[in-house]
């Protein structure tokens, strides 16, 4: 416990620097914990017998660069024109499926799944982190994703611990209780709101009390399913965590696998649900 808790601290830090440190920092940063994690997610299938290709892996982590380049052509922004979102998914698709081709006997049907798993499952997740980032008073709104996660993470941990009797998840993860579900969404919403409370009332940001109630509840929901996903992947491969970058926590999947999930949810429901529930 020592040990989780001064990572945890010495993260915090490192996570408040990187942040304020201005938007480049952000973005190299990031694009540097989608490497590390794309290596963690390759290792951990060739420990579950798959073979993923990696020089497609690697490079397409390119892509969390191009989340953070903000008004590049003509004020377009890469990642928020679909066309462009298209383009990626056809390239990424038919350069796995061309390898499946050229390397037939050696990369099987399987190895072709994995390696796009790695890239929409790790890659183009972490993408919609510079997108928050480059959102107006994105260096305020970055933080409900963060505090999402870990709020939920925190909670149902303790929760867990002091009110768990109920097993949820046995055979995916033998540790969570319905107690710690619901004790992780409770903390989620709570902190989530908190934060909104503070946000609002400065006016640092333009839209109601309300969607903040809305993104603790989901972000209390959805972060909990992206650490299931994570342990699931993990047991289906055979390992304890995905790597050891953070003594006490495992690898950046270990600490990410939340947020990899919600920060899609944040950034689409900033970006198009406020909108248009605005507009009704």
């Amino acid at each position: 416990m020592k040990t989780r808790v001064i990572s945890s601290i010495v993260a915090i830090v490192l996570l408040l620097a990187v942040i304020f440190s201005g938007k480049l920092i952000f973005d190299l940063c990031v694009f540097a914990l989608a490497l590390i994690a794309s290596h963690e997610f390759i290792e951990a299938g060739k420990s579950g017998g798959y073979k993923p290709f990696k020089p497609i892996i690697y490079l397409s982590t390119l892509f969390v660069l191009l989340a953070g380049i903000k008004d590049m052509f003509s004020g377009i922004d890469l990642l928020t024109n679909p066309n462009f979102i298209l383009l990626f998914v056809y390239i990424i698709t038919a350069a796995v499926l061309a390898v499946l081709v050229a390397k037939y006997e050696d990369f099987r049907i399987q190895d072709a799944g994995f390696t796009l798993l790695s890239i929409f499952y790790v890659v183009f997740m972490f993408a919609f982190l510079p997108l928050i980032r480059n959102m107006e008073n994105g260096i305020y709104l970055i933080w409900i994703v963060f505090i999402g996660a870990w709020g939920t993470d925190t909670s149902a941990y303790f929760a867990g611990v002091s009110l768990g009797k109920h097993k949820m998840l046995p055979k995916v993860s033998p540790k969570k209780s319905f107690e710690g579900f619901f004790g992780g969404i409770i903390g989620c919403f709570a902190i989530t709101v908190a934060f909104g409370w503070y946000l609002t009332s400065r006016q640092i940001v333009s839209f109601s009390m309300y969607h903040f109630v809305i993104l603790g509840i989901l972000n209390g929901l959805f972060s909990q399913l992206g650490d299931w996903i994570a342990s699931a992947v993990k047991r289906y491969v055979d390992i304890k965590d995905y790597g050891k970058i953070m003594p006490g926590h495992g690898g950046v999947l270990d600490r990410f696998d939340s947020i990899l999930f919600i920060s899609p949810l944040v950034f689409l429901y900033l970006s198009m649900i406020i909108e248009v529930l605005h507009n009704i």
